[in-house]
Order: C-alpha cells, then structure tokens, then sequence
C-alpha cells in the first residue's frame, strides 16, 4: 500500500538582495556614475567584484582615518595617480561625507589625464561634495605645486607605474605625512639597471643567480624595488607593514605597503638599504631611494 507523503516544499530561491553589498547611507547615484551600480541600480559580476576591491581597501584606512580623527577633524588626502577617482570619492562617501558640513577635512585627486580630471571635479559638484578636488599634475610635480598644503595627513597611491610610486613616496616625506598606503606597481626602472649590472659588479656576488634570466631579472626587480621602498621609510621614521592586498583578485600587483610616522630616523634601516645598492649593483640608484643624511 502506497503510503500518502507530504513532500516537503522547497521554497523557491529568491534572488539576492544585491542591496545588502551597499552601505547604508551611501551614494546610489555616485555607484552608478563609477560604474559599480547599473543604470537601475544592480550589481552585475564584474560591479560587485569592483565594489568588493574598494571596500577592502577601506578597511585599511579606516583606522587610519579614524586615528588622524582623534587629533583633528580637518583631514587632508592626497590620492596619487586617481584616475577616475573610485577610492576617493568612496572615502569621501563613506567617511568625510556626513561631517561636511563641520570639517575643513579635504581629498586631492592628483591625475595627469585632463579628461578624467573634469570628470571627477564635475561629479564632486553634482553630488555635493564640496571637500573633493581633483588636479591635472603629474606625482612628481605635485610635490613643488603651491596648490596643495604643506602638510598632509594621508597619502594613498594605487597601481601607479614604475617610479611613480617613489615619486609618490618623495610627496609624502616632503608633505611630511602621518601615513602612506601604497600598491606598487610595475617596477621596470630596478630591473631595467639590474640587467646593466650583470658584470663586474655582482661577478662574485652568487645571489645575482637570482637574477641572471630575464624572467628572474623582472620578477626580482619588482621584489627588491619594494624591499628598498620600505627600508627606506624606516630609515625616515615610519612603522612599515606590508600585506597581501587580498579580494583584488584580478591583479597580480597585490603588494599592499601601509607606513605609519612614529618621528624617529633609524640608523639600519638606511645602513642595509646601502649595502644592498652595493651588493645588487644599484648605486646608480642611490639618489631615488634617499635616506635622512
């Protein structure tokens, strides 16, 4: 005898509230000027994977922020190689936005590309923000600019080519920043003079095998081009931490370098950043990753 069974239904799976990935108070319609949100407001794959890269990142300078708060409300930014400006007008959406009305606290967007900087300025106007500024300069010449303060809290330079990223660095020491967040990239000037230096400098060096093949030569450019970045922001006082910059997936360059000035010089830091000039046969290179004299 068949015996009656009540099966039991399977609700039907609802769509994901793609909402829920949207913070609460941000700006809809500055998602869908970026291109994270649709015209009708969704999230597609490629938007949520965008969004998940910016909001990772803010949780590391979340703290910073909110450290640099606790001394004084008028914070300055200078975002580094903006391009259209998604990390800056993220933090100023999600931090400096529901405070505008009482802070001075300010974001520079520096972006050598004309277009994108009318663009960025125009959407600061259009969604209020009136903290935002965006400047047509290049890294280095942003650093002798009389458009920008003296001093700055903050300095954020991400996926800026090659030499950019220490022209970046030289900012900051001169803007003499509390911190620096940096995501190197494609470090060609270190590897460039490393094949130079493939004779008599580093003959009787062994650990020059490491960069004997072209590959090696590229790869170990890049590694060693950020050793000597974080050595050098030890030697000028910083507390350096570098991390893997996890969810950007989509970049090999994930190299994440957060510096934060403690104000006191080290001696070997600057010491071993020398000796490896030496060793590596990178003298040449001794003037772009200064140290305090």
């Amino acid at each position: 005898m068949k015996k009656n069974s009540t099966k039991k239904q399977t609700p039907a799976v609802q769509p994901v509230q793609e909402k829920h990935e949207i913070r609460p108070g941000q700006s809809l319609e500055l998602l869908k000027e970026l291109h994270i949100l649709t015209r009708d407001g969704k999230l597609n794959q490629d938007s949520r994977r965008k969004l998940k890269q910016v909001y990772h990142l803010y949780q590391f300078i979340e703290p910073l922020l909110l450290k640099l708060q606790e001394s004084h409300a008028n914070i300055s930014l200078v975002d580094h190689g903006a391009g259209k400006s998604y990390l800056g007008f993220i933090l100023y959406d999600l931090f400096f936005k529901s405070g505008q009305a009482q802070s001075q606290a300010h974001i520079y967007g520096i972006e050598t590309r004309d277009e994108l900087v009318q663009k960025s300025t125009e959407l600061a106007q259009r969604l209020n923000f009136p903290g935002m500024s965006f400047l047509n300069l290049s890294v280095a010449d942003s650093t002798h600019s009389d458009k920008l303060p003296e001093q700055i809290d903050i300095v954020t330079a991400l996926h800026a080519c090659d030499t950019a990223t220490d022209d970046a660095i030289q900012f900051a020491l001169k803007k003499k920043a509390k911190f620096m967040v940096l995501v190197p990239c494609c470090q060609a000037e270190v590897a460039a003079e490393l094949r130079k230096s493939k004779g008599d400098a580093v003959r009787s060096n062994p650990l020059s095998e490491m960069w004997r093949h072209p590959i090696h030569t590229r790869e170990f450019g890049s590694q060693i081009t950020n050793v000597l970045r974080c050595l050098q922001l030890e030697a000028h006082g910083y507390q350096v931490r570098v991390t893997e910059l996890v969810g950007w997936e989509h970049s090999m360059k994930n190299e994440l370098i957060v510096a934060e000035y403690k104000g006191t010089p080290a001696k070997r830091p600057g010491d071993r950043l020398a000796e490896i000039l030496n060793t590596t046969g990178l003298d040449n290179l001794r003037e772009r990753f200064f140290v305090p004299q």
